[in-house]
């Protein structure tokens, strides 16, 4: 197993488990997991607040009806789970969101002022994977997803919206140091003209959409290949591909035109013309599925994660037992200060903290002694070992910046 292999490194430093009394492919989170979590969902919906996305929250359970209606439970009738009967009505677990955003679009008339609406949420969905498809986070029976579905006047506003949704994948991928061409491509997903039973007998709807992204990728100067037959029913999508620690390849973000969906929803809008017009559809997901991103950035970083999603920021080592009471104090101020932080003031020798340290992957190592308490200035080391002596009040505001810095 490749050392950088989440599942492995996950386990070793206590992120995440399973348990077959739970089920397969169903993560339990340790809190040190779910801190990343936290921290990855924090920083993408702020960001999409900022550039003008509306986050709503819908239910993770709906009508049957309601996924016919879309036309999804054909197409994903094999992966979606069993319908739940409640009151001689059949309910599905959500598999996917775009239904339920539409539905809050047609809550009340739209007019072109209100356009584009950018509806997004972070939503937690549930998909049944064969057994043998199940893999550590990369592939899961329920996962949160960052998904969003944009409302357009027009074909032109449609383009540029998903020009903008790239950005802001692009934006993502910067924060996260992983490099287009070495961390990740760009791959446009078609339809397959000869299965009309998935891609339906619109092939001048196919080809006008299909061009419209290819020529949008050329335009942007971004290399690129084609997939054929890998499109969502609805319509092509650009998919921004990865490889994991053991070599397999897999869309980790994608932006989506959908040419389906307004005509099945009746997606309408009112035009300055006064006018009834019908509306286009954008699907984007800006961090992907949050438990296969974890996967990525599990490996990616070998465990050793930047200070911002590091589970443990600070670690505070006692050399013995006359320094636990300023120790504490220590700790609760970083704490009160929003920090995530922990206190071995255990029996143990100082090289044994020291080198539970390294093998946690925390990112500083604060150590007091009698110097320490005396002077009331700490020993910071971060994870490469280079050490410097910091007053507590200097040292929140070193961390406050570096975290919101996310370097």
């Amino acid at each position: 197993m490749d050392e950088r292999d989440h599942k492995k490194l996950g386990k070793e430093l206590r992120l995440f488990t399973f348990s077959e009394t739970v089920g397969k492919g169903l993560p339990l989170f340790t809190a040190k997991g779910a801190a990343i979590r936290r921290e990855l969902e924090r920083f993408i919906v702020d960001e999409e607040i900022k550039r003008g996305y509306q986050h709503v929250m819908t239910p993770d359970i709906a009508r049957l009806e309601l996924y016919k209606k879309s036309g999804h439970y054909p197409y994903y009738k094999d992966s979606m789970y069993a319908p739940i009967v409640i009151d001689n009505e059949e309910f599905m677990l959500r598999p996917m969101t775009c239904p339920h955003h539409f539905e809050l679009f047609l809550s009340e008339p739209r007019s072109y002022r209100d356009l584009p609406m950018r509806i997004a949420e972070l939503a937690k969905l549930y998909r049944y994977e064969q057994s043998g498809e199940l893999m550590g986070l990369q592939r899961v029976r329920t996962f949160c997803l960052s998904d969003a579905h944009i409302i357009c006047a027009s074909e032109e506003q449609a383009v540029d919206e998903m020009g903008k949704a790239l950005d802001l994948i692009e934006y993502v991928n910067g924060v996260f140091g992983l490099e287009y061409g070495k961390d990740y491509w760009y791959r446009l997903s078609l339809g397959d003209r000869n299965n009309p039973e998935k891609y339906g007998t619109n092939n001048a709807a196919w080809d006008k959409s299909e061009n419209l992204l290819r020529k949008f990728l050329k335009g942007k100067n971004m290399k690129f290949e084609e997939m054929p037959g890998d499109a969502s029913f609805y319509g092509p999508k650009i998919d921004v591909q990865m490889k994991n620690a053991n070599g397999k390849e897999d869309t980790a973000f994608t932006v989506q035109y959908d040419f389906v969906m307004p005509e099945r929803f009746d997606l309408k809008y009112v035009g300055e013309d006064g006018k009834e017009h019908r509306a286009f559809v954008v699907h984007r997901s800006s961090i992907g599925a949050i438990e296969r991103t974890m996967a990525l950035l599990i490996e990616k970083y070998a465990g050793a994660f930047p200070l911002w999603l590091s589970p443990v920021q600070v670690k505070i080592l006692t050399v013995s037992e006359t320094h636990k009471k300023y120790a504490k104090k220590v700790f609760d101020e970083l704490m009160k200060a929003g920090i995530r932080v922990e206190l071995d003031d255990s029996n143990e020798t100082l090289g044994k903290k020291v080198r539970n340290v390294k093998t946690e992957k925390v990112f500083y190592a604060v150590v007091i002694g009698d110097k320490e308490v005396e002077s009331e200035e700490l020993t910071l080391e971060n994870r490469e070992g280079k050490s410097e002596k910091i007053s507590v009040e200097k040292l929140i505001k070193k961390l406050q910046k570096e975290i919101t810095e996310r370097k």
